[in-house]
C-alpha cells in the first residue's frame, strides 16, 4: 500500500486517538492495540515517514495513559499509609495524647473500683457473664469463650459489632465530644474491669497473653475512633484563624481518613480473634494440641504492640520531619494548639 493511500485510509482514526479521552479501561486498551498495528506497518514499509513518528507519538501517549493511571491508582493508596494517614496523626497529636490518657485514667478507675470491691466486677460485666467465667476458670477453661461456636460466624459478629461502635465513637464527636466521652468512659471502665477479673482470680498474665493478641488492634481502634470523635469536636468548637464552616470542613476530612484506617484493622482485629486468640488460648491447655506456643504468642504480642506504638505514634514525627526538609515552609499543623 502507497503511503498515501495509507495515511487517506487512517487518518481520522489516527486524529481520534489522539484528541478524543476516554477513561474506559476497554476501550483505551482497544485503541492501543489497534495503534500498535498501524505503528508496525508504519515501521516495516515507511521506516522513515514523518507520519510513522506521528503514529509512534500516539501510541506513546496512549500507553503512558494506561499505565500512569494504573500506576496513580496505586501509588495514591501507598500515599495515604505511607504520608495522608501519618501527617494527621502527627498534626493531631495531642488529641491522641487526649484521648489515651482519658481512656487510661478510665481503666485505672475501674482496676481501683475491683480491687476494693469485687461486687463492681459483677455489677458492670454483668452476674451471668462473670458465673460463666468463674465456673470457665474452675473447670481449667478460663478462655473457653474463644472456642465456642463456628469460627466465621464469629468473625462476621464481631467484624460488624466493632465496626458499629467505631462508628458510633466518632460520630458522637458531632455532639460537641459528648457522645465520643460516653464512649470512651463506657469503654475504659469495659476493659479495666474485664482484664481486673482475671488478676484477681489469678490468671492475670495469662488473660494478657490470650486477650490482648486482638485487644492490642482492637484497643487500638477503640482510641483511635475515640480521636477521630474528637478530632470532629475540635472543629466544631475551636476554630481558631478559620471560619466555623472552613474549620469543621477541614476537621472532618481529617477524621474521616482515620475511619478509612479502621476499616482493614477492624476486620485485622476480628480475623485474629476469631481464628489465632482461639489457637493463643489452647496453649495453656494441656490437653489441647491445636495451639500456639508461648514463646511465639509472646512475640507476636510484642511485635504487634510495638508495630502499633511505631506506626501511630514515631512515625508520624519522622514523616513530618521529612516533610519539612522537603518543604521551605514549615509543616503545615491544624490548630493543634
Amino acid at each position: 500500500m502507497r503511503e498515501a493511500l495509507f495515511i487517506k485510509k487512517n487518518a481520522d482514526k489516527w486524529q481520534e486517538h489522539q484528541h478524543l479521552q476516554t477513561d474506559d479501561p476497554d476501550e483505551q486498551a482497544e485503541r492501543f492495540i489497534t495503534i500498535l498495528d498501524d505503528l508496525a506497518y508504519a515501521k516495516t514499509f515507511y521506516p522513515q515517514s514523518k507520519v510513522t513518528k506521528w503514529i509512534n507519538g500516539i501510541a506513546a501517549a496512549t500507553y503512558q495513559k494506561i499505565y500512569q493511571n494504573k500506576k496513580e491508582k496505586y501509588s495514591r493508596l501507598a500515599a495515604f499509609w505511607k504520608t495522608e494517614l501519618p501527617m494527621v496523626m502527627y498534626n493531631h497529636r495531642k488529641v491522641l495524647y487526649f484521648t489515651f490518657g482519658l481512656f487510661m485514667l478510665f481503666v485505672a478507675l475501674a482496676v481501683w473500683s475491683s480491687t476494693e470491691d469485687y461486687k463492681f466486677v459483677g455489677g458492670f460485666l454483668s452476674e451471668g457473664y462473670v458465673q460463666m467465667t468463674e465456673e470457665n476458670i474452675s473447670n481449667g477453661d478460663p478462655f473457653g469463650v474463644y472456642r465456642d461456636g463456628d469460627k466465621f460466624s464469629m468473625f462476621a459478629r464481631i467484624m460488624f459489632n466493632n465496626m458499629l461502635i467505631f462508628f458510633l465513637q466518632y460520630t458522637g464527636g458531632i455532639l460537641f465530644g459528648l457522645g465520643t466521652l460516653y464512649w470512651v468512659f463506657k469503654d475504659g471502665l469495659l476493659i479495666g474491669t474485664f482484664q481486673s477479673l482475671f488478676f484477681l482470680k489469678g490468671i492475670g498474665w495469662k488473660s494478657v497473653m490470650v486477650i490482648w493478641m486482638h485487644g492490642t488492634i482492637e484497643i487500638s481502634c477503640m482510641i483511635l475512633s475515640s480521636m477521630a470523635g474528637f478530632i470532629l469536636a475540635k472543629g466544631l468548637m475551636f476554630t481558631g484563624t478559620y471560619s466555623w464552616k472552613e474549620s469543621f470542613k477541614i476537621h472532618a476530612k481529617d477524621s474521616i481518613k482515620l475511619i478509612i484506617a479502621l476499616i482493614p484493622l477492624t476486620v485485622l482485629a476480628a480475623f485474629i480473634e476469631s481464628y489465632i486468640t482461639y489457637l493463643m488460648s489452647n496453649a495453656f491447655d494441656n490437653d489441647s494440641n491445636a495451639s500456639i506456643p508461648v514463646w511465639l504468642g509472646a512475640v507476636l504480642l510484642i511485635g504487634m504492640m510495638g508495630g502499633v506504638v511505631w506506626y501511630f505514634v514515631i512515625y508520624p514525627f519522622k514523616v513530618a520531619k521529612r516533610s519539612a526538609a522537603l518543604s521551605p515552609d514549615p509543616v503545615p499543623q491544624l490548630m493543634t494548639a
